[in-house]
């Protein structure tokens, strides 16, 4: 799934003038050191963005997480399943993760 992921960077810049995608790393704000590969960030011009992130330290298995976030600062008393809808179809898209895992909804929504 990954992989497709990273396969889908290129498609989604394209598809509008100022998206970006990249595989991210975090800054440690105290000492300033790095940790490479912290997941897959899909990013709006506005500031909207989906991140796919896997965690879990067993022998088999992940859990994968996707981070949906939405810029706005007029609509804040909309529902957030709809107003972050149209960025968890584009997540879904560009993951395939409905087909890949044979889920078709979150096991968690926080």
């Amino acid at each position: 799934m990954f992989e497709r992921i990273v396969n889908q960077f290129d498609v989604f810049r394209e598809e509008q003038d100022g998206n970006e995608a990249e595989i991210f790393r975090y800054t440690d704000p105290v000492d300033q050191s790095l940790s490479d590969n912290q997941g897959w960030m899909f990013l709006y011009p506005d500031g909207s963005r989906f991140i796919f992130r896997k965690s879990g330290t067993g022998s088999s298995g992940a859990t994968i997480r996707i981070y949906l976030e939405k810029y706005s600062d007029d609509e804040l008393d909309l529902d957030p399943a709809k107003a972050l809808r149209p960025i968890a179809m584009k997540a879904l898209q560009v993951s395939d993760i409905h087909r890949l895992t044979g889920r078709n909804a979150p096991t968690v929504i926080t």
